[in-house]
């Protein structure tokens, strides 16, 4: 399931980047990309041009990829929760090591059973 909804959610920032890319700017013409008037932009996108067709189009994949990103936190937040119940055994393994004689700093003992071998 994770991985569907990873593809749709990349799927649809490339529509996002693609529609942003190809939409003009307010101030242009749509029918200058068409090496004609304004006639040409009303044939090809309708009377209002091409400008409400790419903002919808982009709005829609706008909502796409909110919601496949809600969808993405909510899994990980989900495995997340599995995997801490799986770590309950770490605080028994650190009242183990309590138990292990450690010399102080400061003292002059060495234990006789390092594996070290002495300067001496």
């Amino acid at each position: 399931m994770e991985t569907i909804i990873l593809i749709v959610h990349v799927l649809a920032a490339i529509a996002i980047v693609a529609l942003v890319l190809l939409q003009q700017g307010k101030g242009a013409d749509a029918g200058a990309s068409f090496g004609g008037g304004s006639g040409a932009s009303q044939t090809v996108f309708g009377s209002q041009g091409g400008s409400s067709f790419f903002g919808r189009l982009t709005a829609f994949f706008a909502l796409v990829f909110f919601l496949t990103s809600f969808a993405l936190a909510f899994v990980a937040s989900e495995k997340a929760n599995s995997i801490s119940g799986a770590v309950d055994f770490i605080p028994a393994a650190i009242e183990d090591t309590n138990s292990v004689d450690i010399p102080q700093l400061g003292t002059d003992q060495v234990s006789e059973s390092t594996d070290l071998p002495s300067v001496d």
